[in-house]
C-alpha cells in the first residue's frame, strides 16, 4: 500500500533519528547537530553527520543520505514498507487499513513465500538422490565442496514433467499458486490445448535466488549435458523482478561492509567459486545487461562496487554497458571500478588455475570508471591525426555530458579533456600558464601577467546582465583571435550556457568550423563566419567593447596571454552559474524538501567550497 503523507511525517516526529543511529554508531553532539563514523565505508576522522532538527543524516565521505526510514532501509535490508511498519510499531502507532485489494494482492505475495521455500528444499534433497547423482559429479569436478553446496543451496531439478508439481501437491500447495511463482508452465489454448503445466525446470543443477531478507524468490538453472538455453531463470513474478535482484546478495552485504567493497561477476557459478574461495562478498545480475536498479543497490552497500566480467569480448562488452548505464547515476563520492581479467578466463576458471591470489591481483588492479571509459574508447593508444582525435573528444565528451551532477560531470570533461590535449612540457612557450591537476587555477599569479577583465562598478540590473554578456563576447572572440587555442579550450567552451541565442549560435559554429579544418586561421574564419550570417553579431565581438575590457582578446595579443585570459573569464562565468545552481537547489529544498534535493544542493555547496580551496592554492 502507499502510505499517505500525513502518516509519514507523523511516523518521522515520533522518531528520534539519533536514537536510531545511536544504536549503530557512536555519535557526538554539537549544537543541533551530531557527528561519528560513518557506519557506510571505512574510516578513521567522523564525517557522518545527523541533525536532529531537519530529521536527516549526511556522510561526507561516501555521500549517504537520507531519513530514518533510509538508515533502517541501509543498515537492515528491508523495504521502503517493511522500514515504516518497523519504526511505527516502535513509536506505538497504528498501520492504516488498506483496501480489500491491497490486501489480497500482498496476501498472494506472502504466501508466494511458502511455494519457493519448499521447492528450493525440494530440489536441494534431489541433489543428493540418485536422480541427482550426475549433478552432483558435475559440480564436485568443478571443484565445489558439499560445505559451499550447502551454503547456497544447490540443487537439482528431475528430469520428468511433473515430479517438483507432484511434490508440492502433496504439501497442500495449488497448481494456481505454483503457476503464480513460476515454477510450472500452462500451456496456451493455441499451442497445447487441453495439456496439463508441467515443470518449468528439468534436468537442471538449481540454485535458488534470494530476496535482501535471504527469502527464496526465483531459481536459475543450468542443464546439465547438451541443450538450450544453457542458463534458465524463472519468470516474472510478484516476488521476482530480476532487474532489481542480485545473486547471493543477502550473503555478500555483511561481507561486503566489512570488506569495504563489494565484486560484481557474471554468473551463479562466478560467485559460488569466489566463495569458496575466500571472497563472500561477490554477486552477480540474472542473466541480463547491469540496471540501474542493480547499480543504485550496489552503492547502498559500498561507494565503489568492483565489476569483474568475464575476459572475451562478451564480457568486456557487458562491462562497457555497465558503464555507459552508470553515468547519469554518478554522484560526488561514489563510483564503480572495473577489473579486467585475462582473456579467455573467468574467476572460476582463474581462480582453478593460478589460485586465489591471481584473483586479488586482479581486483587489486582495478580501475576507476573515467579510466575504463579511456580505454574503451582509445583501445589504450592516443590518436595521431587531428581528425581522429577531434572524433575521440566528441565520444568522450558525450559521456561527460551524460553526467546529471555538475560537480562529478565537471571533473569528468576536465580529465578527459586533458589526456586527449596533454600540456606542453614545462619551459614551452604554450606551457608556462598552462594549468596542471593539483595546481588550482590554470595559469600563474606572478607579475608577469595579470587580468584585464575589469568588472563594471555600474549598479542595477542592466548593467549585471551587460556584463555576462560581455564574458560570453570575449571567450568567443579570444578563441576566433587566436583558434590555436581550440584544442585546449573547446571542451570547456562547449559546457557552459550562454546568455544570448545569437551568442551560442556563432559559439557553435566556430566550434565546429575549427573542429573540421584543424589549423584554420584568424582571417578564413572570420570570412566563414560573415558567409553563414553573422556580420553584425562579429562587429560587436571584435569592437572596442570586448578589447577595451579584455587586451588579450585582441589578435596582436601574445598566444600565453590569451590563453591565460580565457581561462580567467571562463572561471568567473562557471562561477556565476555555480551560484545561480546553488540558489535554484535552495528554492528546490525550500519546496520540496526531499533526499534528492537535499543531496543535490550539499554537493553543490561543496562543489563551491573546492574551488575556493582550489583558488587560494
Amino acid at each position: 500500500m502507499a502510505f499517505s503523507p500525513q502518516f509519514l511525517d507523523d511516523v518521522k516526529n515520533r522518531t528520534s533519528l539519533a536514537e536510531i543511529v545511536g544504536k549503530r554508531v557512536k555519535l557526538v553532539k554539537k549544537g543541533h547537530e551530531y557527528s561519528g563514523l560513518c557506519p557506510f565505508h571505512n574510516e578513521k576522522t567522523p564525517s557522518f553527520t545527523l541533525n536532529e532538527d531537519k530529521g536527516f543524516y549526511h556522510c561526507f565521505g561516501c555521500q549517504s543520505h537520507g531519513s530514518a526510514f533510509d538508515f533502517v532501509m541501509e543498515t537492515e535490508g528491508l523495504g521502503f514498507r517493511e522500514a515504516v511498519e518497523k519504526l511505527a510499531f516502535e513509536a506505538g502507532m497504528e498501520i492504516p487499513d488498506e483496501t480489500p485489494e491491497q490486501r489480497e494482492r500482498e496476501r498472494k505475495k506472502q504466501t508466494l513465500y511458502e511455494v519457493t521455500e519448499p521447492a528450493a528444499a525440494y530440489f536441494e534433497k534431489m541433489l543428493y538422490m540418485p536422480e541427482g547423482r550426475g549433478a552432483l559429479d558435475y559440480l564436485t569436478s568443478r571443484g565445489l565442496d558439499r560445505a559451499t553446496l550447502k551454503t547456497f543451496r544447490v540443487g537439482y531439478s528431475p528430469d520428468t514433467r511433473g515430479s517438483l508439481k507432484t511434490a508440492l501437491l502433496r504439501e497442500t500447495i495449488s497448481e494456481e499458486q505454483m503457476i503464480s511463482a513460476g515454477l510450472l508452465i500452462k500451456p496456451t489454448e493455441d499451442r497445447g490445448r487441453g495439456m496439463d503445466s508441467y515443470d518449468r525446470f528439468r534436468s537442471r543443477v538449481m540454485f535458488p535466488i534470494w530476496d535482501r531478507r535471504g527469502r527464496v524468490i526465483a531459481f536459475g538453472g543450468r542443464i546439465i549435458g547438451s541443450g538450450e538455453p544453457k542458463y534458465l531463470n524463472s519468470p516474472e513474478t510478484p516476488l521476482f523482478h530480476k532487474g532489481r535482484e542480485l545473486y547471493g546478495l543477502h550473503l555478500a552485504g555483511p561481507a561486503a561492509r566489512q570488506a569495504a567493497t563489494v565484486l560484481v561477476t557474471e554468473g551463479y557459478m562466478d560467485v559460488i567459486a569466489l566463495y569458496q574461495a575466500g571472497f563472500h562478498h561477490a554477486v552477480a545480475p540474472l542473466g541480463t545487461a547491469m540496471t540501474e536498479d542493480q547499480i543504485r543497490l550496489l552503492w547502498k552497500i559500498v561507494p565503489e562496487p568492483v565489476l569483474c566480467f568475464d575476459g572475451d569480448r562478451a564480457g568486456q562488452a557487458a562491462a562497457g554497458k555497465a558503464a555507459v548505464r552508470a553515468l547519469p547515476l554518478l554522484k560526488p563520492g561514489i563510483g564503480i571500478r572495473f577489473a579486467t581479467l585475462p582473456a579467455s578466463e573467468d574467476p572460476d576458471s582463474l581462480i582453478k588455475n593460478k589460485g586465489a591470489r591471481a584473483m586479488q591481483e586482479v581486483v587489486d588492479a582495478a580501475v576507476p570508471l573515467s579510466e575504463a571509459l579511456w580505454r574503451m574508447e582509445t583501445g589504450g593508444r592516443l590518436p595521431d591525426t587531428p581528425e581522429d582525435k577531434a572524433a575521440l573528444q566528441q565520444r568522450l565528451a558525450d559521456h561527460a555530458r551524460a553526467i546529471q551532477d555538475p560537480t562529478v560531470r565537471n571533473h569528468f570533461s576536465k580529465a578527459f579533456n586533458e589526456r586527449v590535449s596533454p600540456a606542453p612540457r614545462s619551459g614551452s612557450a604554450r606551457g608556462q600558464n598552462r594549468w596542471q591537476p593539483g595546481r588550482g587555477k590554470p595559469w600563474g599569479r606572478g607579475p608577469t601577467w595579470a587580468s584585464n577583465v575589469h568588472m563594471e562598478t555600474a549598479a542595477g540590473p542592466a548593467a549585471k546582465v551587460n556584463m555576462i554578456k560581455r564574458r560570453d563576447e570575449i571567450l568567443i572572440a579570444t578563441l576566433i583571435n587566436h583558434p590555436e587555442l581550440y584544442d585546449n579550450v573547446s571542451e570547456r567552451l562547449g559546457t557552459i550556457g550562454f546568455s544570448l541565442p545569437e551568442l551560442d549560435k556563432i559559439r557553435q559554429e566556430v566550434l565546429k568550423t575549427l573542429a573540421a579544418k584543424s589549423g584554420l586561421e584568424t582571417e578564413p574564419l572570420i570570412n566563414h563566419l560573415n558567409q553563414c550570417g553573422y556580420s553584425a553579431v562579429l562587429r560587436s565581438l571584435l569592437g572596442a567593447g570586448v578589447y577595451d575590457h579584455a587586451y588579450f582578446a585582441r589578435p596582436d595579443a601574445l598566444l600565453e596571454e590569451a590563453e591565460a585570459g580565457w581561462y580567467e573569464t571562463f572561471d568567473q562565468i562557471r562561477s556565476r552559474d555555480l551560484i545561480a545552481e546553488i540558489e535554484e537547489a535552495e528554492r528546490d529544498v525550500a519546496e520540496n524538501p526531499s533526499e534528492e534535493t537535499w543531496r543535490r544542493l550539499l554537493a553543490l555547496k561543496q562543489q563551491k567550497i573546492n574551488e575556493a580551496m582550489d583558488e587560494q592554492a
